[in-house]
Protein backbone atom coordinates (compact mmCIF):
# COMPACT_ATOMS: atom_id res chain seq x y z
CA UNK A 1 0.00 0.00 0.00
CA UNK A 2 2.85 2.40 0.82
CA UNK A 3 4.37 1.61 -2.59
CA UNK A 4 1.11 2.50 -4.36
CA UNK A 5 0.86 5.79 -2.48
CA UNK A 6 4.48 6.65 -3.29
CA UNK A 7 3.83 5.95 -6.97
CA UNK A 8 0.93 8.38 -7.08
CA UNK A 9 2.82 10.98 -5.04
CA UNK A 10 5.75 10.90 -7.46
CA UNK A 11 3.34 11.04 -10.39
CA UNK A 12 1.58 14.15 -9.12
CA UNK A 13 4.90 15.87 -8.42
CA UNK A 14 6.43 15.05 -11.79
CA UNK A 15 3.36 16.24 -13.67
CA UNK A 16 3.16 19.35 -11.49
CA UNK A 17 -0.34 18.47 -11.99
CA UNK A 18 -7.07 16.53 -12.06
CA UNK A 19 -8.66 19.29 -13.43
CA UNK A 20 -9.40 17.15 -16.31
CA UNK A 21 -12.96 16.97 -17.44
CA UNK A 22 -15.02 15.01 -14.92
CA UNK A 23 -18.21 12.99 -15.20
CA UNK A 24 -19.28 14.63 -11.95
CA UNK A 25 -16.34 14.13 -9.61
CA UNK A 26 -14.45 11.24 -11.25
CA UNK A 27 -12.16 12.11 -14.22
CA UNK A 28 -13.65 11.01 -17.53
CA UNK A 29 -10.18 10.57 -19.08
CA UNK A 30 -11.43 12.31 -22.21
CA UNK A 31 -8.72 14.38 -23.88
CA UNK A 32 -8.97 18.05 -24.88
CA UNK A 33 -8.10 18.33 -28.62
CA UNK A 34 -4.84 19.98 -29.63
CA UNK A 35 -4.82 23.79 -29.31
CA UNK A 36 -8.41 23.72 -27.96
CA UNK A 37 -9.75 24.88 -24.60
CA UNK A 38 -12.23 23.03 -22.38
CA UNK A 39 -13.93 24.75 -19.45
CA UNK A 40 -16.08 23.22 -16.73
CA UNK A 41 -17.92 24.91 -13.86
CA UNK A 42 -19.51 22.90 -11.06
CA UNK A 43 -21.57 24.06 -8.07
CA UNK A 44 -22.43 21.72 -5.19
CA UNK A 45 -25.45 22.89 -3.19
CA UNK A 46 -26.37 21.48 0.24
CA UNK A 47 -28.03 22.76 3.38
CA UNK A 48 -24.82 24.21 4.82
CA UNK A 49 -22.73 25.49 1.94
CA UNK A 50 -22.29 26.25 -1.72
CA UNK A 51 -19.10 24.80 -3.22
CA UNK A 52 -17.74 26.04 -6.53
CA UNK A 53 -15.09 24.23 -8.59
CA UNK A 54 -13.74 25.61 -11.86
CA UNK A 55 -11.57 23.83 -14.44
CA UNK A 56 -9.90 25.12 -17.61
CA UNK A 57 -7.84 22.71 -19.77
CA UNK A 58 -5.70 23.17 -22.87
CA UNK A 59 -4.91 20.40 -25.34
CA UNK A 60 -1.22 20.02 -26.19
CA UNK A 61 -1.60 17.22 -28.72
CA UNK A 62 -0.02 13.75 -28.62
CA UNK A 63 -2.66 12.79 -26.01
CA UNK A 64 -1.51 15.44 -23.51
CA UNK A 65 -3.46 18.21 -21.80
CA UNK A 66 -2.68 20.69 -19.03
CA UNK A 67 -4.83 23.09 -17.09
CA UNK A 68 -5.65 25.05 -13.98
CA UNK A 69 -8.33 24.55 -11.31
CA UNK A 70 -9.92 26.72 -8.66
CA UNK A 71 -11.29 24.13 -6.23
CA UNK A 72 -13.26 24.20 -2.99
CA UNK A 73 -14.40 27.79 -3.20
CA UNK A 74 -16.96 27.41 -0.41
CA UNK A 75 -19.61 29.95 0.60
CA UNK A 76 -21.44 29.55 3.93
CA UNK A 77 -24.88 31.21 3.59
CA UNK A 78 -25.72 31.12 7.31
CA UNK A 79 -22.50 32.91 8.22
CA UNK A 80 -22.51 35.08 5.05
CA UNK A 81 -18.83 34.34 4.52
CA UNK A 82 -16.35 32.38 2.39
CA UNK A 83 -14.72 29.41 4.07
CA UNK A 84 -10.95 29.25 4.55
CA UNK A 85 -9.35 26.12 5.92
CA UNK A 86 -5.72 25.18 6.47
CA UNK A 87 -5.91 24.12 10.12
CA UNK A 88 -7.87 20.83 10.14
CA UNK A 89 -8.14 17.74 7.93
CA UNK A 90 -11.71 17.12 9.07
CA UNK A 91 -12.49 18.83 5.76
CA UNK A 92 -10.36 19.51 2.65
CA UNK A 93 -8.17 22.60 2.61
CA UNK A 94 -9.90 25.51 0.90
CA UNK A 95 -9.81 27.34 -1.39
CA UNK A 96 -7.28 25.62 -3.66
CA UNK A 97 -5.43 26.82 -6.75
CA UNK A 98 -4.17 23.79 -8.68
CA UNK A 99 -2.29 22.89 -11.84
CA UNK A 100 -3.23 19.70 -13.63
CA UNK A 101 -2.05 17.42 -16.39
CA UNK A 102 -3.23 14.24 -18.09
CA UNK A 103 -1.72 11.77 -20.55
CA UNK A 104 -3.65 8.97 -22.27
CA UNK A 105 -2.38 5.83 -23.99
CA UNK A 106 -4.57 4.10 -26.59
CA UNK A 107 -4.81 0.34 -26.10
CA UNK A 108 -7.42 -0.37 -28.80
CA UNK A 109 -9.94 1.72 -30.73
CA UNK A 110 -12.27 1.45 -27.71
CA UNK A 111 -9.94 1.32 -24.68
CA UNK A 112 -7.31 3.66 -23.28
CA UNK A 113 -5.30 4.29 -20.12
CA UNK A 114 -5.43 7.74 -18.57
CA UNK A 115 -2.82 8.97 -16.07
CA UNK A 116 -3.19 12.35 -14.46
CA UNK A 117 -3.35 14.45 -11.37
CA UNK A 118 -3.39 17.90 -9.89
CA UNK A 119 -1.30 19.71 -7.35
CA UNK A 120 -1.08 23.18 -5.90
CA UNK A 121 -1.59 25.35 -2.83
CA UNK A 122 -4.38 26.68 -0.67
CA UNK A 123 -5.12 30.36 -1.25
CA UNK A 124 -5.46 32.90 1.56
CA UNK A 125 -3.83 30.81 4.31
CA UNK A 126 -4.60 31.58 7.93
CA UNK A 127 -1.04 30.53 8.77
CA UNK A 128 2.15 32.23 7.60
CA UNK A 129 2.24 30.33 4.30
CA UNK A 130 0.24 28.01 2.07
CA UNK A 131 0.45 24.22 2.19
CA UNK A 132 0.97 21.76 -0.68
CA UNK A 133 -1.92 19.53 -1.73
CA UNK A 134 -1.84 16.78 -4.34
CA UNK A 135 -3.93 14.04 -5.93
CA UNK A 136 -3.33 11.57 -8.79
CA UNK A 137 -5.03 8.70 -10.58
CA UNK A 138 -4.77 5.94 -13.16
CA UNK A 139 -7.89 5.09 -15.20
CA UNK A 140 -8.98 2.50 -17.73
CA UNK A 141 -11.45 4.22 -20.05
CA UNK A 142 -13.72 2.72 -22.69
CA UNK A 143 -15.96 4.17 -25.40
CA UNK A 144 -18.53 2.13 -27.29
CA UNK A 145 -21.20 2.47 -29.99
CA UNK A 146 -19.36 5.32 -31.75
CA UNK A 147 -18.61 7.01 -28.38
CA UNK A 148 -22.29 7.15 -27.42
CA UNK A 149 -21.47 5.19 -24.25
CA UNK A 150 -18.37 5.68 -22.09
CA UNK A 151 -17.10 4.02 -18.93
CA UNK A 152 -14.12 4.57 -16.68
CA UNK A 153 -12.67 2.63 -13.75
CA UNK A 154 -9.48 3.36 -11.88
CA UNK A 155 -7.51 4.04 -8.71
CA UNK A 156 -6.56 7.31 -7.01
CA UNK A 157 -4.30 8.58 -4.23
CA UNK A 158 -3.80 11.94 -2.55
CA UNK A 159 -2.81 13.63 0.67
CA UNK A 160 -5.26 14.40 3.47
CA UNK A 161 -5.06 18.15 2.94
CA UNK A 162 -6.73 17.46 -0.42
CA UNK A 163 -9.03 14.58 0.54
CA UNK A 164 -9.60 15.22 4.28
CA UNK A 165 -9.66 12.47 6.92
CA UNK A 166 -9.89 8.90 5.68
CA UNK A 167 -7.95 6.61 3.41
CA UNK A 168 -5.51 8.33 1.08
CA UNK A 169 -5.90 5.66 -1.64
CA UNK A 170 -9.02 4.18 -3.23
CA UNK A 171 -10.95 3.28 -6.34
CA UNK A 172 -13.45 5.13 -8.49
CA UNK A 173 -15.69 4.42 -11.48
CA UNK A 174 -18.17 6.22 -13.71
CA UNK A 175 -20.29 6.11 -16.84
CA UNK A 176 -21.71 8.46 -19.49
CA UNK A 177 -24.65 7.00 -21.45
CA UNK A 178 -25.75 9.00 -24.49
CA UNK A 179 -29.28 7.63 -24.64
CA UNK A 180 -30.08 10.47 -27.05
CA UNK A 181 -26.57 11.30 -28.19
CA UNK A 182 -25.52 14.91 -27.64
CA UNK A 183 -29.07 15.69 -26.61
CA UNK A 184 -29.72 13.82 -23.32
CA UNK A 185 -27.15 11.74 -21.42
CA UNK A 186 -27.36 9.78 -18.16
CA UNK A 187 -24.28 10.21 -15.94
CA UNK A 188 -23.00 8.64 -12.77
CA UNK A 189 -19.82 8.14 -10.77
CA UNK A 190 -18.70 6.77 -7.42
CA UNK A 191 -15.50 6.84 -5.38
CA UNK A 192 -14.55 4.79 -2.35
CA UNK A 193 -13.52 6.41 0.91
CA UNK A 194 -15.10 8.19 3.87
CA UNK A 195 -13.58 11.58 3.01
CA UNK A 196 -15.33 14.20 0.86
CA UNK A 197 -14.22 12.64 -2.43
CA UNK A 198 -15.90 9.37 -1.37
CA UNK A 199 -19.40 9.81 -2.77
CA UNK A 200 -22.02 8.64 -5.25
CA UNK A 201 -23.39 11.06 -7.84
CA UNK A 202 -26.17 10.22 -10.33
CA UNK A 203 -27.78 12.62 -12.78
CA UNK A 204 -28.67 13.68 -16.30
CA UNK A 205 -27.07 15.98 -18.84
CA UNK A 206 -28.89 18.09 -21.42
CA UNK A 207 -27.10 19.77 -24.32
CA UNK A 208 -28.13 23.43 -24.44
CA UNK A 209 -26.00 23.70 -27.58
CA UNK A 210 -23.67 21.24 -29.32
CA UNK A 211 -20.69 22.39 -27.27
CA UNK A 212 -22.53 23.30 -24.05
CA UNK A 213 -23.94 20.43 -21.94
CA UNK A 214 -25.63 21.19 -18.62
CA UNK A 215 -25.71 18.38 -16.04
CA UNK A 216 -27.74 18.15 -12.81
CA UNK A 217 -27.09 15.38 -10.30
CA UNK A 218 -27.91 14.03 -6.86
CA UNK A 219 -24.96 13.44 -4.56
CA UNK A 220 -24.75 11.16 -1.50
CA UNK A 221 -21.72 11.11 0.78
CA UNK A 222 -20.23 7.73 1.77
CA UNK A 223 -19.31 9.04 5.19
CA UNK A 224 -22.61 10.21 6.63
CA UNK A 225 -25.21 9.99 3.86
CA UNK A 226 -25.34 13.76 3.45
CA UNK A 227 -27.11 14.69 0.22
CA UNK A 228 -26.69 17.59 -2.18
CA UNK A 229 -27.54 18.83 -5.66
CA UNK A 230 -24.73 19.15 -8.17
CA UNK A 231 -25.00 21.50 -11.17
CA UNK A 232 -22.30 21.30 -13.84
CA UNK A 233 -21.87 23.35 -17.02
CA UNK A 234 -19.18 22.31 -19.52
CA UNK A 235 -17.86 23.96 -22.66
CA UNK A 236 -16.49 21.22 -24.91
CA UNK A 237 -14.48 22.12 -28.05
CA UNK A 238 -15.33 18.84 -29.83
Amino acid sequence: MKTIYLLFWLLSCSLSALAQQTIFSVPSSDMTPKHKILAQQQVDVNAEELRSSTTVNYGLGRNWEVGVNLYNLDYLPQQHTWQRNDTTIEMPYAPLLLLNAQKTFDLTESLHIGIGGQTGLNLYPTKDRSSWVGWGYVNLGGSFANEHYKTVVGAYAGNQRYLAEGSTVGFHAGFDAGVWFEKVHILGDWATGTHEYGQLVLGAEVYLQKHLPLAVGWRRSNQDGQQAVVVQLTYTPK
